[in-house]
């Protein structure tokens, strides 16, 4: 079914009885090409079984330029967001194009309702609506994109933002390093839904391991429950004092039912559900492989992490002879620690990808905010591991004479455990 035009060719809006009519993906191109009505849409996440679309994330908006309405397309990669803006018959043409793209899950706010469209494992589409009413902004100049909201309660109980909701001058790169991580988060968590990696018709089950002040544990939460997800959370941590300040701030935004604080170690941690999520921000040093591991050996189907410090290698470096002709590398101290942050985060992901999970790199903030802004993300996927995988990372372990930590405890020739030998969890204490 087409959507109606107007007399200057423009999409119009159906009738109820034809909205009753319509296909999940009908309903969604219709609210796409409401000029009046659609407020926002996203499209993120892979369909089970096709090619992965050309961008991570898509965002869609209707903006008043130059005494015309634009649709304006939002293209996110790993680095930067590209937009272009389309006018007339375009507009059709943009988003008959963005609807064949195999993205695996779309969210669309319009005035009147809020739809959400994604696939089942067995590629059934599965379309939600739900009346809900809001206004429609279409001014070019608008306050950047944000993933959390800086009025967010959460944010003005763990000191972030003030009573009035605006960010503390001296919060603004804390509140930047949580924002960006949720930003990467919630497509991933949308692609491992749609992939059929992460069950639904129950609570997701997420876990901060190293939690420390909690500001990414409640704001995960925060994120994913005004997502729409039944989300339990648990951070575990072994500082009494934080996870007594921790627990008292959940309990003033009345979320004690749905997010816990325990008091554990990293490697130690025991929950009484498999996880579906694993986040680590800055973990020090060798802590960021330990909860790597323990994701691992829980068999997370989605694993986040940003590493701080790289001090294992780094030290280790120091007493080897570099292969040639790559002394030069480890000859000045800065240059040293650099070459070892770049080589840990290297052998880590090879590491994961030999025990069954995608990995990608990437830049989640700017410097200015945190010199530590490279994050892991990790997709388990049990994906045949390349030929030459094992041996090239081996070749380079031998060579640069270091022992990575997460090689130790995930790979057996490495002396560690097998991977995926953690406890089932229905063995596994509260």
């Amino acid at each position: 079914m087409q959507a109606e035009v107007d007399a200057a060719g423009r999409p119009g809006t159906p009738t109820a009885e034809a909205v009753g009519e319509m296909g999940a993906w009908e309903a969604i191109r219709v609210a796409l090409l409401d000029r009046s009505g659609l407020v926002r849409a996203v499209a993120s996440g892979r369909r089970r079984g096709l090619d992965q679309p050309p961008y991570q994330r898509v965002e869609l908006r209707y903006v008043d330029l130059k005494g015309q309405r634009h649709l304006q397309l939002t293209e996110y990669d790993e680095r930067q967001a590209h937009i272009r803006n389309f006018v007339g018959p375009e507009v059709l043409e943009a988003v008959d194009k963005l609807l064949a793209q195999p993205y695996g899950t779309w969210h669309v706010e319009t005035t009147a309702e809020t739809l959400r469209l994604r696939y089942t494992k067995k590629g059934k589409e599965l379309l939600q609506r739900q009346a809900e009413s809001r206004e429609q902004t279409t001014s070019h100049d608008r306050v950047k994109q944000r993933a959390l909201d800086p009025a967010a309660p959460f944010l003005i109980e763990l000191g972030i933002s003030d009573h009035l909701g605006r960010v503390k001058p001296s919060r603004q790169s804390k509140y930047k390093q949580i924002d960006e991580f949720c930003k990467l988060l919630e497509p991933a968590l949308d692609e491992a839904i749609s992939a059929g990696r992460i069950a639904t018709g129950r609570p997701l089950q997420m876990v901060d391991l190293g939690c420390g002040n909690a500001y990414l544990t409640l704001a995960a939460h925060h994120l994913l429950t005004a997502a729409g997800h039944d989300v339990r959370t648990t951070g575990v941590d072994r500082n009494p004092a934080a996870r007594k300040r921790n627990t008292r701030i959940v309990t003033a935004l009345g979320w004690q039912d749905q997010l816990r604080f325990v008091d554990a170690t990293i490697q130690a941690a025991e929950l009484d559900v498999q996880p579906d999520v694993v986040l680590a921000l800055h973990a020090c040093d060798t802590a960021t492989d330990d909860a790597l591991a323990r994701a691992v050996q829980w068999e997370a189907p989605l694993v986040l992490a940003a590493p701080c410090c790289h001090h294992d290698i780094q030290k280790q470096l120091k007493s080897v002879t570099p292969p040639a002709p790559y002394s030069l590398m480890t000859r000045y101290g800065i240059v040293r620690e650099r070459f070892a942050d770049v080589l840990t985060d290297t052998l880590r992901a090879a590491v994961l990808r030999q025990v069954g999970y995608r990995v990608e790199v990437v830049q989640f903030v700017d410097s200015q905010h945190t010199p530590r802004n490279l994050l892991l993300r990790a997709a388990r996927t049990n994906a045949a591991v390349p030929a030459d995988l094992e041996s090239d990372c081996a070749t380079l372990i031998a060579e640069w004479q270091v022992t990575p930590r997460l090689a130790e405890l995930l790979l057996p020739e490495a002396g560690g455990p097998p991977a995926g030998s953690g406890r089932p969890a229905s063995e596994v204490g509260a």
